[in-house]
C-alpha cells in the first residue's frame, strides 16, 4: 500500500481509495449518526440543498455555518447532540467544509470512507487492502486545519504502508502532541468551537477509535453524496 496525505481541499489528490477527514467536526458526525442508528446520512453542500431533500426524502436535518446551527434545523453538527434523540432512517447533513469536501471526494475516487479518531482502527482497516489511498483533510475554508492534519496523521500510521512525504510529514506532526485532545485542542477550529462555547465536542471527537461503524459513499441523491455504514 502506498499512502498519501493530501492536507488542503486544493490537494486534489485522486488516489482511488479517499479517506475524507474533518475531525472537528463533519466526519465525526457522520460516523457517530451511523453507530447511533442513522440509515444513512444525505451530506449537502447547501443549506437550501439541504431544505429541499429534507422536503422530499424526508430526515432530520444536522448542520452549521460558522459552528453555529442552522436556522430551523433539528441539530447543529455536534456528535454528541445526536445521541439526545432516537435515530431516524435518514440524517441530512451540510456543513462549512466536510460535506464539501466529501461531495468533491466523491466525484473522482472509486471508494470514499469517512475518517475521524472516533473511528480510527475501523476505518484503517477498512481501506487496508488498497494499493494507494489518500487520506483527505477537509481544512478550514480551504486552508490548512491542524485538527484534520494531526487526524490524518494518526490514521496514516494505522494504515501501515508505504508512505509518501506528505504521510510522514502528517505522521511525525501527530506524534509532537501527547494526547488526541492536545492534537485537536491546539487547533483553530478547537478555538473557534471553544468561542461558541462547544469545548465539550474537541473531547468528543478525540475519543479514539471509541466506534467500530466506518461510513463509505454510496451513490448520489440529487446534488447530495449518500453515506451508508460499510
Amino acid at each position: 500500500m502506498r499512502v498519501h496525505v493530501a492536507f488542503t481541499p486544493a490537494e486534489e489528490l485522486n488516489a482511488p481509495v479517499a479517506i475524507v477527514v474533518d475531525v472537528l467536526r463533519a466526519t465525526s458526525t457522520i460516523t457517530q449518526a451511523l453507530a447511533h442508528g442513522y440509515g444513512r446520512v444525505l451530506c449537502c453542500a447547501e443549506v437550501e440543498g439541504a431544505r429541499e431533500l429534507a422536503a422530499g426524502e424526508g430526515g432530520l436535518l444536522a448542520g452549521e455555518r460558522r459552528t453555529v446551527r442552522i436556522d430551523g434545523f433539528d441539530f447543529g453538527n455536534s456528535p454528541a447532540e445526536l445521541l439526545t434523540r432516537p435515530p431516524a432512517d435518514t440524517l441530512i447533513l451540510t456543513t462549512t467544509n466536510g460535506t464539501r469536501l466529501l461531495l468533491s471526494a466523491a466525484s473522482r475516487c472509486e471508494r470514499v470512507y469517512v475518517g475521524s479518531l472516533l473511528n480510527l482502527e475501523a476505518v484503517a482497516a477498512a481501506a487496508r487492502e488498497a494499493e494507494e489511498v489518500g487520506v483527505l483533510c477537509a481544512g478550514v475554508v480551504g486552508e490548512l486545519a491542524l485538527d484534520d492534519a494531526y487526524c490524518a496523521g494518526r490514521i496514516a500510521e494505522a494504515l501501515a504502508g508505504e508512505r509518501t512525504d506528505s504521510a510522514e510529514a502528517a505522521i511525525r506532526l501527530a506524534r509532537t502532541f501527547e494526547t488526541p485532545e492536545d492534537g485537536l485542542g491546539a487547533s483553530k477550529s478547537a478555538a473557534n468551537l471553544r468561542g461558541s462555547g462547544l469545548d465539550a465536542d474537541i473531547a468528543y471527537c478525540a475519543r479514539t477509535s471509541a466506534l467500530d461503524v466506518v461510513g463509505r459513499f454510496a451513490r448520489m441523491v440529487g446534488s447530495a453524496a449518500e453515506v451508508v455504514a460499510s
